[in-house]
């Protein structure tokens, strides 16, 4: 049997002989057998494979069944069973950017059995969760944050006089967000030792790039050509200086004929010893290259070439179509009302026809925020930046500066990352840069990383922001219209994910007056005010309180920044019982901007009910499940209002 973190080339020839005659008597070990990475680690490297395939088909069995992110995982099996073979983990920290990727991490961690609870509630995360495991040293929702999180691990340990290994999983795709390269500067200046590897799914493993890549990387990692490096260096110090030092000299010679070869140089003008590429589904390579550069010092790179959604016929082909699956569903009808977001693009098409300055932005996310049929329609004015929210909106704050009219759509969680932007590049500049926030409020599965919560809060206490929500389909359209006749402000619009309530067949959309609400029901007793998606949940409860012998105004709240106050005066006039519901948290949020309203202005101020989030994170499971656990659901909200009725004053 193989010594934990070491391969068959550890072995000589005469126990490499031994280990193949001894293997074929030896029972297979299947993948129920593996607990921890301690039980890979007792096992030869060779008996890795078949177990990184069982462990491929359950992942797809799994996630065919629950959904989950499928593509990124099935792009990433040898290189997890590498990484926990080589790694003593959990004592050395493996950090996946973004955890999309650690589905195999999480069967090999003793959660394999739970793979079939993942974003259900009361199940395991869809991401790495450091209070879900002590082998997820560090959650993520978004990308780009490892090599900084790395960093900090290193400093830490280092700090403390440890010895253990770090190691983080990057993305390709994290690579074009901003944070990746903060930290990849920093840590090659650090000198502090941890291994970046690159996940790179997007460049084909050619055969020559492979046979070069493989000659290098076997140089490069031998630890008789560093020790050799090392004695020719202190031999040619010794030579006369010629300004610089020869060592120096011959240190430059080698990173320029390095360079040469291998598409390294960015690394390693960083600060960083670049590896490879190599092929990431190669597991006895893997294991090897792994083996020989775990111990090496300061900074080092290595680059794995994989394909995302490895062993997927579906996957393989088209990435994006199986990066998120949802769960098979049978017996069930589709909505028959479009969602949101396919309503916000085709609308954009539709009104780019008619005005050649609109373009279209997204960080990443064309798929998500519906974009990719503007991108066939217009072409030649969408732009993708990659994941880089922040330069997405300075880019959009150019484009609305240069007479463009830029629609800049991502999610409401994502935007958080773009606060500064928001506030420095477009608000104080009164630039007209319309923002679509695509999965605002409770997403539910995805859990409390991409909620987003936090929208109202953020946005409306910045001057010169308009930020509305719509309560349906033909609402978006006329908002959309509404942001794009206006040229003063930038103008927010946040819907969920979820189908729209409502959408008018042939109806043109009509800009609305700037901070007008909605009245959709009378009512004597009290008074609604919804604002988006939970105007749909309180039409139900203002039924089930008609039933009650209650009578309820229900009023859509579709502009929360600014609020019409002359709605306000009347309801406070009329009624001395008000409610607010939003599906955002409570601090800061519609809510606050109400009472803030009828605070600055003359006269009784009604008995006020605030229903949001509350002031937790909410875990994951169904949008439905997700909404109850916030008290937002049509018994939850109904429960409320019934109970603030019965408080006396």
């Amino acid at each position: 049997m193989g010594r934990p973190g070491h391969t068959l080339m550890d072995h000589t020839l005469a126990e490499q002989a031994k280990l193949a005659v001894s293997a074929k008597d030896r029972k297979r070990v299947r993948l129920e057998d593996i607990n921890s990475p301690a039980d890979l680690r007792a096992l030869p490297v060779q008996d890795l494979v078949p177990l990184a395939e069982e462990a491929r088909e359950f992942l797809i069995s799994v996630v065919s069944r629950t959904g989950g992110h499928l593509g990124a995982s099935l792009g990433v099996v040898e290189l997890t069973f590498a990484l926990h073979y080589v790694f003593d983990t959990p004592r050395d920290k493996i950090l996946w950017d973004v955890g999309h990727q650690g589905y195999i991490h999480k069967i090999l961690t003793g959660r394999r059995e739970d793979l079939w609870t993942i974003r259900q509630l009361k199940g395991i995360s869809g991401f790495l969760k450091r209070s879900e495991s002590p082998y997820d040293q560090f959650g993520a929702g978004h990308a780009s944050t490892s090599i900084s999180a790395a960093l900090g691990f290193a400093a830490a340990r280092d700090a403390g006089g440890k010895d253990y290994r770090i190691v983080t999983v990057t993305g390709d795709g994290a690579m074009t967000g901003g944070l990746a390269y903060e930290g990849l500067n920093n840590a090659g200046n650090s000198g502090r030792d941890l291994l970046v590897i690159l996940n790179d799914n997007e460049m084909s493993i050619s055969p020559n790039v492979g046979a070069i890549s493989h000659y290098l990387t076997s140089i490069t990692t031998n630890p008789y050509y560093n020790r050799l490096k090392e004695e020719v260096y202190h031999l040619i110090e010794k030579f006369p200086k010629m300004g610089i030092s020869v060592g120096q000299l011959a240190k430059r010679l080698e990173t320029s004929f390095k360079s040469l070869l291998v598409p390294g140089a960015l690394f390693q003008s960083l600060g960083f010893t670049y590896h490879g590429p190599i092929d990431g589904h190669n597991l006895p390579e893997l294991v090897s290259v792994l083996s020989r550069i775990r111990a090496a010092k300061g900074p080092v790179l290595l680059h794995v070439l994989t394909q995302k959604g490895k062993g997927h016929p579906l996957a393989e082909t088209s990435p994006d179509c199986l990066h998120g699956v949802s769960p098979t569903v049978t017996g069930k009808k589709k909505p028959s009302l479009p969602p949101y977001n396919k309503v916000f693009a085709e609308t954009l098409a539709e009104m780019a026809e008619e005005d050649g300055r609109i373009v279209a932005i997204t960080a990443a996310m064309a798929d998500g925020t519906g974009l990719v049929h503007f991108q066939k329609k217009h072409p030649g004015r969408f732009y993708d930046v990659g994941i880089a929210e922040a330069h997405a909106v300075t880019f959009a704050a150019g484009l609305a500066a240069g007479g463009m009219r830029p629609v800049v759509a991502i999610y409401s969680t994502f935007l958080q990352r773009a606060y500064d932007q928001i506030i420095h590049d477009v608000a104080i500049q009164k630039l007209p840069v319309v923002f679509v926030l695509d999965r605002a409020g409770l997403v539910g599965p995805d859990g409390p990383t991409h909620h987003g919560a936090f929208d109202f809060s953020y946005l409306r206490p910045i001057p010169n922001c308009i930020v509305a929500s719509p309560k349906d389909g033909d609402d978006l359209r006329d908002l959309m219209a509404t942001a794009l006749a206006q040229e003063e402000r930038p103008f927010f619009i946040r819907y969920p994910k979820e189908s729209c309530i409502a959408l008018t067949a042939g109806r043109a959309p009509a800009p609305v007056q700037i901070g007008s609400w909605e009245l959709l029901e009378e009512g004597e007793d009290l008074a609604l005010l919804a604002v988006g998606a939970m105007v749909r949940v309180c039409r139900e409860v203002v039924g089930d309180l008609r039933d009650r012998g209650v009578s309820a105004a229900l009023v859509n709240c579709r502009f929360v920044n600014p609020v019409d106050r002359e709605c306000l005066a009347r309801l406070r006039k009329n009624l001395s019982h008000l409610i607010t519901i939003e599906e955002n948290v409570l601090a800061g949020g519609f809510g606050s901007a109400v009472h803030e309203a009828l605070r600055a202005t003359p006269g009784p101020v009604p008995r006020l009910l605030h229903l949001g989030i509350p002031d937790r994170f909410i875990e994951h499971g169904t949008r439905g499940e997700t909404l109850a656990l916030a008290g937002l659901s049509r018994e939850k909200i109904l429960e409320s209002v019934l109970d603030s009725l019965e408080e006396k004053d």
